[in-house]
């Protein structure tokens, strides 16, 4: 029985240095997606706030606009509206 508990053992300890190599191993390449990952998931954020404070976007779009090219204001904010009106449409479409 002391056979079966040596062997037992360092069958033991043999898989906890394998599961060590491997965690290493698994971590240096995840490393190199670290940072890509964290752009995607900062893209993410910013689509996520867009979508729930479109109110706030819309507004702070507007007032840029009237600030860099008072002329041009009304033919860009016709075309936010019209932006506006699709989505929403488009939006009430797909709700069941």
């Amino acid at each position: 029985m002391n056979q079966n508990l040596l062997r037992l053992a360092k069958r033991r300890e043999h898989l906890v240095e394998k599961a060590e190599a491997q965690r290493l191993a698994l971590a240096q390449n995840v490393e190199v997606w670290s940072k890509p990952l964290t752009m995607a998931d900062q893209g993410l954020n910013v689509l996520r706030y867009i979508r729930n404070h479109p109110i706030m976007i819309a507004g702070g779009g507007t007032a840029v606009l009237s600030m860099l090219r008072p002329s041009r204001f009304g033919k860009w904010f016709r075309r936010g509206w019209l932006a506006w009106q699709i989505l929403q449409k488009l939006s009430n479409k797909s709700k069941p």
